[in-house]
C-alpha cells in the first residue's frame, strides 16, 4: 500500500509514476473524496467544539436557574448531526481506503520504463546454451517415454494443468528442491520455515494478492467461519510472519526460505504453455523472503537474485537476468529481476525467478515495523522475495539440458548425492 500522504501531497506525480506502469489513476474522484473528507471532517469539527461549548453552558445556566429545556434539545440535535458526520466520514475513508489497497507500487527511479515484457533491458548472462548433435526432445516426450512423466492420468485426476510424477523423475523433483533448501541454508544464511499452505484474507492483503487478485486464486469457502485460501506461494505465509510486529532492529535482516506446493488458478487463463509443466495450477518452488531494513533493501535485492543464480550455476543451466521495465513488473514490487534458464526444445529463455524488491508496500499493508534505534520510534521494514527457484520449471531445464540421443537424461554433479546413485534417467 501507498503512504496516504502522497496522495494528499504528491498526487499528480503519484499518478504520473503510476502510468509508466499503465496504470491510470483516477486523479478527479480522489480529489474529490479528498476535498469531501476534508470539508466533512473540518465540519465535524466545528460542530464537535460548538457542542462541547454548548454542554458548558447547561450548567452554567443551571446555575443561574434558568430553563436549559432549549439547551438540552440544541444539544441532542447537534449530537445526532455529529454522529451522522462521523459516519459519512468514516464513508468516505472505508472508500479511499479501498482505493488505496488497489494502488500498485511505485517503480523505483532505476526501473527502465517500458510497457511490457519486450522493453525489459538484460543485465547479464550465464553460460553458453548447449549445441546439441541430434534433434531435442521436450520435457514432455522425455518424461513420457518410461511413464515417469504422466499428464493424462493427472488430468483424469484433476483435470488439465496438473502433473503426476513417477519414479527416477519424481526423485529429480524432490532432489532438486532439497538441494534448493540446503544450498539457502547452509550457504545464504536462509532460515527454513514450513509454512501453512492454507491462509485467511488478511495474510493474502498484507502481501498484495488480495483484494485485487482474488479471482486467480483458489478459495475454500467455509460456513461461519473465515475462508481459507490455498497459498500462490510461500512468499504470502513467509512475510506475514512479522504482521503486526514491532522488530528489535538487532534481530534484521531476517531471511526465511520454505518449499511448498504453490496453487494458482490462473495458470490456464491465458492460452499459454498448454503443453508441459511450464504453467500449471499446482507447482512446488523454493520461496526466499528477506525482512530488512529500508536503507539495506536495494542491496538485499542483489544478493537476493544472486542467491537464486547461484542455484542455476550450481546446475550449469544457462540462463539470463533481466531487469523488468515498469509495465512489466508485480503489483507489489518496486523493482524485479527475473532470472530465464535456457529451453532448449523452445530455442528460448523461460522464466524460473522473480526476484523483488517490494519496499515498505507490504509491510504498511501488514502494519510490519522495527524500532529505529537512532530515533526509538517505530518505522515500517523493507520486505523482499524471491524464487530460489521454481521446482518444476528448473526440472523442465534439467531434463531438456542434460538429454542424450537416446532420451535418456544425464543427472546433473551436484544432484547425484541426492539420487542415491541413480546416474543417468532412462
Amino acid at each position: 500500500m501507498l503512504d496516504s500522504k502522497l496522495l494528499r501531497t504528491q498526487l499528480q506525480d503519484v499518478a504520473d509514476r503510476l502510468a509508466t506502469r499503465g496504470y491510470q489513476l483516477d486523479v478527479a474522484r480522489i480529489e474529490a473524496l479528498e476535498a469531501q473528507r476534508k470539508t466533512v471532517q473540518t465540519r465535524t469539527e466545528q460542530l464537535q467544539a460548538e457542542r462541547n461549548a454548548r454542554s458548558k453552558s447547561i450548567g452554567q445556566a443551571k446555575q443561574r436557574g434558568e430553563d436549559i429545556a432549549p439547551l438540552l434539545a440544541d444539544v441532542d440535535r447537534m449530537a445526532s448531526e455529529l454522529d451522522a458526520g462521523k459516519q459519512e466520514l468514516e464513508g468516505i475513508q472505508a472508500e479511499l481506503d479501498q482505493l488505496m489497497l488497489t494502488l500498485p507500487n511505485l517503480p523505483h527511479d532505476s526501473v527502465p520504463v517500458g510497457k511490457d515484457e519486450d522493453e525489459n533491458v538484460e543485465v547479464r548472462r550465464w553460460g553458453t546454451p548447449k549445441s546439441f548433435d541430434f534433434p531435442v526432445q521436450d520435457h514432455v516426450a522425455l518424461g513420457e517415454q518410461h511413464g515417469w512423466l504422466d499428464f493424462e492420468t493427472a488430468a483424469k485426476l484433476s483435470g488439465a494443468r496438473f502433473a503426476l510424477m513417477r519414479g527416477p523423475i519424481a526423485r529429480l523433483h524432490r532432489a532438486l528442491a532439497q538441494f534448493m533448501i540446503d544450498l539457502h541454508t547452509r550457504e545464504h544464511g536462509y532460515e527454513e520455515a514450513y509454512t501453512p499452505y492454507l491462509v485467511q484474507a488478511p495474510a493474502l492483503q498484507g502481501t498484495g494478492q488480495l483484494p485485487k487478485f482474488e479471482e486467480d486464486l483458489f478459495k475454500i469457502t467455509r460456513e461461519g467461519e473465515a475462508d481459507f485460501y490455498l497459498i500462490p506461494t510461500a512468499e504470502v505465509s513467509l512475510t506475514n510472519i512479522v504482521a503486526g510486529e514491532i522488530l528489535d532492529a538487532k534481530q534484521l535482516p531476517l531471511k526465511f526460505v520454505a518449499h511448498t506446493p504453490c496453487f494458482r488458478s490462473e495458470a490456464g487463463a491465458s492460452g499459454r504453455d498448454t503443453r508441459g509443466m511450464i504453467r500449471q495450477h499446482q507447482f512446488d518452488k523454493v520461496e526466499m523472503v528477506q525482512i530488512v531494513e529500508p536503507g539495506q533493501s536495494f542491496e538485499a535485492l542483489e544478493s537476493l537474485t544472486a542467491n537464486a543464480e547461484k542455484v542455476l550455476q550450481l546446475l550449469e543451466l544457462p540462463y539470463r537476468v533481466l531487469a523488468l521495465c515498469t509495465g512489466d513488473m508485480g503489483f507489489g514490487a518496486t523493482k524485479t529481476y527475473d532470472l530465464e534458464v535456457w529451453v532448449p526444445s523452445q530455442d528460448k529463455y523461460r522464466e524460473i525467478s522473480s526476484c523483488s524488491n517490494c519496499g515498505d508496500f507490504q509491510a504498511r499493508r501488514m502494519q510490519a515495523r522495527y524500532r529505529n534505534p537512532e530515533t526509538g520510534k517505530p518505522e515500517l521494514v523493507h520486505t523482499l522475495n524471491g524464487s530460489g527457484l521454481a521446482v518444476g520449471r528448473t526440472l523442465v531445464a534439467v531434463l531438456e539440458n542434460y538429454q542424450q540421443a537416446d532420451g535418456s537424461v544425464r543427472v546433473p554433479e551436484v544432484l547425484k548425492p541426492y539420487m542415491a546413485g541413480i546416474e543417468v534417467i532412462g
